[in-house]
């Protein structure tokens, strides 16, 4: 596969503040790829150095066609901010449409184009009503049709699906899925679901570091730990166990959900016999247990909270 996108010890300060510590990844042609992190690691700031919105405090952004660096690579991409603002008063064709004459299309191109990806999206109905009557998941799919007008090499969404209702969510990673077939996706999300859903690759990005990337297939299997998942009673059960288990030679990491521990183990069998033991000892009554292995969301919660 042909290199996309090059980033190179990218960094942003503000202030005393280093938002973006140095990072370096690249994204190749035809893949999705998560950029995954917590509220605060560094996740818009590097999307808005990657669209051009802020300039780097050092290091280096390459977009690569053909083998050689554009000089500006902003033609090339698409982009849909988290919280995307509209005109109210235009319609959603009309809004279309003039982004795709700022885009560089002409009145009739952009035209053609707006009633295709209007269709796309799921707005060929709504494209004539004014665009302060949509709802939100309306918007994000108007979103998605002015950042592909001019058919990008490279479509770049901040939390595209945070904001919407369920609904809302799976009608937009059905149109990611269908998009991605042709260019490839830069996504930031905290929604560990939808990037196991449709990703190839993952960021996971900490305190404006990488702490974790490459293929899911890889991250799965580098990653994946024994698991079990116990849930308790109450609350105090749960803290109860967690205190009796903590320092056991089986133990390797828990996460504490109120009534339910999971719990990444050295091995399965040894693990679950030691835990019972505690409960009984302990007086802790036990509702489920679940034995597997570790997600990419047991992997998030780990980086985030080590």
């Amino acid at each position: 596969m042909m290199t996309l996108l090059q980033v190179d010890r990218l960094s942003k300060r503000f202030k005393q503040h280093h938002a973006v510590k140095e990072i370096s990844f690249s994204i190749e042609e035809g893949r999705c790829v998560a950029l995954l992190g917590p509220n605060g690691a560094g996740k818009t700031t590097t999307i808005h150095m990657l669209t051009g919105l802020l300039r780097p405090t050092s290091g280096e952004i390459r977009l690569i066609q053909q083998g050689k660096q554009v000089a500006d690579r902003r033609p090339y991409l698409g982009y849909l901010p988290q919280m995307p603002v509209f005109y109210s008063w235009m319609t959603g064709h009309e809004f279309v449409q003039y982004a795709g004459q700022l885009a560089g299309l002409t009145k009739q191109e952009a035209s053609r184009r707006t009633k295709e990806w209007l269709d796309i999206v799921g707005l060929q109905d709504a494209g004539k009503r004014r665009i302060g009557g949509y709802s939100g998941g309306m918007k994000q799919r108007l979103g998605l049709a002015q950042a592909l007008i001019h058919r990008p090499k490279l479509l770049i969404l901040d939390e595209p699906v945070s904001a919407l209702d369920p609904i809302g969510r799976r009608d937009v990673i059905g149109i990611l899925e269908q998009i991605r077939q042709e260019t490839t996706v830069l996504f930031s999300t905290h929604i560990l679901h939808d990037a196991e859903e449709i990703c190839d690759d993952i960021l996971l990005i900490e305190q404006g570091e990488i702490a974790v990337q490459g293929s899911l297939d890889q991250i799965r299997q580098a990653h994946s730990e024994p698991l079990l998942v116990i849930e308790t009673l109450s609350e105090g059960d749960a803290k109860k166990l967690e205190m009796a288990i903590r320092n056991k030679s089986y133990v390797r990491h828990i996460v504490n959900n109120r009534q339910t521990l999971r719990v990444t183990v050295t091995a399965l069998e040894e693990a679950e016999r030691g835990m019972m033991a505690e409960a009984v000892q302990h007086q802790i009554f036990i509702r489920k247990l679940e034995a597997g292995y570790s997600t990419l969301e047991d992997l998030f919660m780990k980086v985030v909270q080590a």
